[in-house]
């Protein structure tokens, strides 16, 4: 299991490292501002889940190939990553809040927490890294958002999934697959689709 976390993280890690340069690319950055966007979102949610926690050393502190991957990834993605529209970008996004979300509630369950406890440190590990790229580009965080596209509402939704498939005795492997899963596909339907929370 300490292995399919693993990877998991690094595979997330990965996704948010690049959506976070890829924004500041688009935004006009430099290369610092681009690594500082790719860092502050491959690890802001995790950090806040781990201090949240009590879990220290934080995940990156422990693993420094995490940070190397993330750098190397950032000038990537900066100067040699191509995409067709600046909607790809919703990819790698949705990559990481789905992977990042179900990492925050499997952690949080190792140590007993309760179901909505869970649920939240899935939400902020998924959702708060993107908030902290959105303040550092200079704009309303997509989370805070009136009629943007639901973003924290799939980390939810696809977290008790998670959650649930856990309680019924899924295999763990289902259980992420499942829960991760939901949370990119609706991420990426409610793009599509433009689905949003109704407005006062």
């Amino acid at each position: 299991m300490d292995n399919i976390l693993l990877v998991l993280t690094y595979i997330a890690v990965s996704a948010s490292a690049i959506s976070g340069a890829l924004e500041a690319r688009k935004h006009e950055m430099d290369i610092v501002g681009a690594t500082t966007i790719a860092f502050v979102t491959a690890f802001g949610g995790g950090t806040m889940r781990d201090l949240f926690l009590g879990r220290t050393p934080i995940f990156w502190v422990t693993d420094p190939f995490l940070s190397v991957v993330t750098f190397v990834l950032a000038l990537i993605s900066f100067y040699w990553l191509d995409l067709p529209s600046s909607q790809w970008l919703n990819v790698p996004d949705a990559i990481g809040l789905g992977i990042f979300s179900v990492l925050g509630a499997s952690y949080a369950m190792q140590i007993g927490a309760s179901a909505i406890v869970t649920v939240l440190m899935g939400v902020i590990t998924g959702a708060f890294g993107g908030v902290l790229r959105d303040l550092l580009c200079n704009q309303m965080p997509n989370l805070f958002r009136q009629k943007t596209e639901l973003y924290a509402t799939c980390s939810f939704i696809g977290t008790w999934i998670f959650v649930l498939c856990t309680w019924g005795k899924v295999n763990s492997v289902i259980a992420f697959i499942l829960g991760a899963g939901t949370i990119f596909l609706m991420r990426l339907y409610a793009i599509r689709f433009k689905v949003t929370l109704p407005a006062p």
